[in-house]
């Protein structure tokens, strides 16, 4: 298979998902295998909401809105038009996946098979459903992806190199494990936001996105604002409220009651808003319901802090205050060129 082949497939999976990007799905019969895949990826997405409640359909229809928006030809050759694939030798990448966010993985599936290398996967038992079935459509626009791709839920076995991602503490047995072969294991990381007091209105509310898109479980979403002495909270808050109603969804209202408790009887000082508190921390990760800050006194020494600690940070979202920051808003809206860590997935595929 010729890394054309390998680029239509993704190509035509990318329609696929193109039907459910909102809540109306509707059919499309240019879509190729559609007969076969349509009704049978409604259902895998109705099982993955009721297995985990995290995954409601807003946040399952934004992330194939994500992908079906990436898998188009003209992203994908922009993406991978700088690597050569020529010299490359298969080998076979084992990806231990995190489940936090729907098809939280995939970028890590798409760059191995995309890279010509064959995939063995471990999903997380949070997000169990709608990856194989993504892979059994790539199997059949694209027959020669079939023993490329493989699923376990068993002992990884019979890999050449490995993409782990967890927690800090996961990590180090990864690390463990893993020594004798060729890996990237990826640890617990936030993002965080600076603001000035100057940011307009559209530029907060672009930030609630970041802050509460996927309920702020994800890498990529703000859990804490750096803030500058003296900054009035009143133009924030009246600009995350379009994200009032995640109040009423039941999860959420549970960490909220709950870590309200544990503040209000630990007698934290706070701000909050009746389904946000804000907290002065220096922690990055912020618990759910919760954004942290901290103050700053010069932005010269804030960009030497966030380069310092740049290991415990995914995204900068901030507005010409460092050269590789992200516009606000923009956090969950990933290029395929953005790589978790900062690790070039593909370079390293291409190295092993």
């Amino acid at each position: 298979m010729d890394l054309q082949q390998r680029i239509n497939a993704f190509t035509k999976l990318g329609a696929f998902l193109n039907q459910f990007q909102n809540d109306d799905i509707i059919k499309n019969d240019k879509v190729e295998a559609n007969d076969l895949f349509f009704d049978g990826f409604k259902h895998q997405i109705k099982l993955a909401k009721e297995h985990n409640g995290w995954f409601t359909k807003n946040n399952i229809n934004f992330t194939l809105k994500n992908w079906s928006n990436s898998l188009i030809k003209s992203n994908i050759n922009d993406w991978i038009n700088k690597y050569n694939f020529n010299t490359l030798n298969p080998q076979t990448v084992a990806i231990i996946m995190a489940g936090n966010i729907p098809l939280v993985g995939f970028h890590d599936f798409l760059c191995v098979l995309i890279s010509g290398h064959n995939v063995l996967v471990k999903q997380s038992s949070n997000d169990k459903h709608l990856l194989p079935y993504l892979a059994k459509y790539l199997e059949v626009v694209e027959p020669e992806f079939k023993g490329k791709i493989k699923f376990t839920e068993e002992k990884l076995e019979n890999f050449d190199a490995v993409i782990a991602t967890g927690s800090d503490n996961t990590a180090r047995y990864f690390e463990f494990y893993f020594k004798n072969k060729p890996s990237i294991i990826r640890k617990n990381r936030n993002s965080v936001a600076v603001l000035s007091g100057k940011e307009t209105t559209e530029q907060l509310e672009n930030l609630a996105d970041d802050i509460f898109r996927y309920y702020g479980l994800g890498c990529r979403n703000v859990s804490k604002l750096f803030v500058p002495k003296d900054y009035d909270f009143q133009a924030l808050f009246k600009a995350v409220y379009k994200w009032h109603p995640i109040i009423n969804e039941s999860k959420y209202a549970n960490n909220y009651d709950y870590n309200k408790a544990v503040y209000l009887m630990s007698e934290f000082d706070m701000l909050e808003n009746g389904f946000l508190m804000i907290k002065e921390d220096e922690s990055y990760a912020s618990p759910i319901a919760t954004l942290f800050y901290e103050y700053y006194n010069d932005s010269e020494t804030l960009k030497e802090k966030i380069i310092s600690e740049t290991d415990k940070i995914q995204c900068v979202v901030a507005d010409a205050f460092l050269e590789h920051e992200i516009p606000f808003g923009e956090t969950q809206n990933p290029r395929l060129s953005d790589y978790a860590d900062n690790v070039d997935t593909v370079e390293f595929l291409l190295e092993i």
